[in-house]
């Protein structure tokens, strides 16, 4: 077995103040090595490095060993910078089971599970909110949707 390890109250005191000062950020992480992306992309290793510290420099990557970031900057860049959407939804109680599976099978950010006079929140991009509302009131089971756009996280 595993043994944890220890960890002094100072090191808990600053995860706490990182965790309750930190942003939660959604990143677009490739883990692949450079080899492979050059190869994929018909170009040298040696071009794929010069192209990638130059993009670097710019602030639209981050990099580090087996893995590029997407920086905000480099979505923004690509039209593909996201806002939330929260979408409450009720379901006939008899049928819940069913709904539950057949949501799980969709491209959305998370599913909670909720009390309430609502059964789920669904946490989604913006960007594909047309195609999430219509394959959601598709299902059998589903009684009513209610959608909230985020437009500011304070």
């Amino acid at each position: 077995m595993e043994e944890k390890p220890t960890l002094t109250p100072r090191q808990i005191r600053l995860l706490r103040k990182f965790y309750e000062e930190g942003k939660t950020i959604e990143v677009h992480t490739v883990e692949k090595t450079q080899d492979e992306l050059a190869e994929e992309l018909g170009i040298t290793r040696q071009a794929l490095s010069n192209h990638l510290k130059v993009l670097k420099e710019l602030g639209y990557i981050r990099t580090g060993r087996g893995f590029i970031d997407l920086t905000d900057k480099a979505l923004d860049l690509l039209g593909e910078k996201k806002g939330d959407v929260f979408v409450f939804v009720r379901i006939e109680p008899t049928k819940r089971k069913h709904v539950y599976e057949q949501i799980k099978r969709l491209k959305i950010k998370k599913i909670y599970r909720v009390t309430g006079d609502i059964d789920l929140i669904i946490e989604a991009d913006k960007t594909r909110l047309d195609e999430i509302l219509e394959e959601i009131a598709s299902l059998d089971g589903v009684k009513e949707t209610i959608t909230h756009i985020v437009l500011e996280v304070l």
